[in-house]
């Protein structure tokens, strides 16, 4: 992917992302948002960002910083930074725009975004998915999709750390 002052191909700031989801917005277009750590990037994720992506006509994905990553999962994580979890993302052809945002949660960012339709996996329970009032108060959707069992970053970093040793 090229930069472009010093963002690469479809990751983008914060404004810039808001200004094109406007665009696409008053040509009528569904905007769907979605938001994760996306560490080490599975077939579940792929799965689960395709499904997100069906549900309207372009998709944004908001991607935690490492500090936040770190506090949520331990000094451990994240395995790749920020902005290379972004581009990977930024690759995928279901993927329009990628975002990095450095607050807990994504509430400030899907405030700003105002998206048609906020996607989040099937595991969160609806009263807990941040950003649904949102996307309820303007006439939006929010969609639970499903989970691929069996995929998950941590048992992907698990299998590759291998059996305990020294019992």
């Amino acid at each position: 992917m090229t930069r472009v002052d010093g963002q690469v191909g479809r990751v983008v700031s914060r404004e810039a992302c808001v200004a094109q989801v406007r665009a696409w917005q008053a040509d009528g277009r569904t905007v769907v948002f979605t938001n994760g750590v996306f560490d080490i990037l599975h077939p579940g994720h792929v799965r689960y960002l395709a499904a997100a992506r069906a549900e309207g006509d372009h998709l944004v994905v908001g991607v935690n910083t490492d500090d936040t990553v770190r506090a949520a999962k331990g000094a451990d994580r994240p395995v790749h930074p920020a902005a290379e979890r972004a581009e990977l993302l930024a690759a995928l052809k279901v993927v329009d725009l990628v975002t990095i945002f450095p607050e807990p949660t994504p509430a400030a960012l899907i405030d700003a975004v105002q998206p048609d339709v906020l996607v989040k996996g099937a595991d969160w329970p609806l009263d807990q998915i941040v950003g649904r009032e949102t996307v309820w108060a303007r006439g939006g959707r929010v969609v639970r999709v499903p989970t691929e069992e069996g995929h998950s970053t941590t048992s992907i970093i698990r299998k590759i750390a291998g059996p305990a040793t020294g019992e």
